[in-house]
């Protein structure tokens, strides 16, 4: 049991933990908290550019930056609930990290309501990075409805517990659009089957942060994107994560 718990735990992190695209990002917590401290969504995505880099990068890839929440936005993503009608910019409710936050948030609908959407919130880590650009860390999830904490019985979106797809739809959207000129990961919270967010909703991660570098000045990538290699130990890890993943979602 003993030499179970220190490879399992101790010595296999070790060998995939990587940040050598990314150094500083080395030694952040990858969880976001609630307003009360419960740990929230996973940090499983980044973006390597500066504000205007990303809003427009995310406005090209058909993605919308969520309105605030106000007395205003909270009637209306009701009446989007209830009546089933569109809301392409709806609210999500806050999320911390690093002690404060979200400094972005974008939200892709999915049907007419705003009771299901993919949404991503972002902040910023580094004022500059690796590239010598300002790092922004994420979390993208998918919400698939409205219902109850399973925590503090509070209204709330429920999301879907595959969080490696949602990640790859917000990179897939991106790239599409000629946002991206890189893609690299580094370490976020690692393999996970049984993760649970703020709001208690199961999920499910490779435990990979997909970093994503972007155009600069909103100028339009023509060519294929630079996928940039993680260490062998990393593949190994995530070739065997994928076979598990695959029989999860069968």
């Amino acid at each position: 049991m003993v030499l179970y718990i220190l490879l399992a735990y101790v010595a296999l992190p070790l060998l995939w933990t990587h940040y050598e695209h990314q150094k500083g990002l080395a030694g952040l917590d990858m969880v976001t908290r609630t307003g009360q401290g419960i740990p929230g969504d996973p940090i499983n995505v980044g973006l390597i550019g500066t504000l205007g880099d990303i809003v427009c990068a995310m406005h090209a890839a058909g993605w919308y930056p969520a309105d605030p929440i106000t007395l205003k936005s909270s009637v209306e993503i009701v009446g989007s609930v209830l009546l089933d009608r569109p809301y392409k910019d709806a609210p999500v409710s806050n999320l911390y990290y690093l002690g404060r936050r979200e400094d972005l948030a974008f939200e892709k609908p999915i049907g007419a309501s705003a009771d299901r959407r993919n949404h991503v919130r972002f902040w910023k880590v580094l004022d500059e990075g690796q590239e010598k650009r300002p790092v922004w860390l994420g979390a993208a999830t998918m919400d698939r409805g409205v219902g109850v904490s399973h925590y503090t019985g509070a209204i709330t979106h429920h999301i879907d517990a595959d969080l490696d797809k949602e990640r790859q739809t917000l990179t897939g959207d991106l790239e599409a659009a000629g946002m991206v000129t890189a893609q690299y990961q580094v370490t976020g919270i690692g393999p996970t089957l049984t993760g649970r967010n703020g709001g208690g909703d199961l999920y499910y991660t490779d435990g990979e942060v997909w970093i994503l570098r972007l155009v600069e000045a909103c100028r339009k990538s023509t060519v294929p994107v630079n996928i940039l290699p993680s260490p062998l130990a990393t593949q190994i890890k995530d070739a065997m994560w994928h076979q598990i993943a695959d029989s999860i979602r069968k």
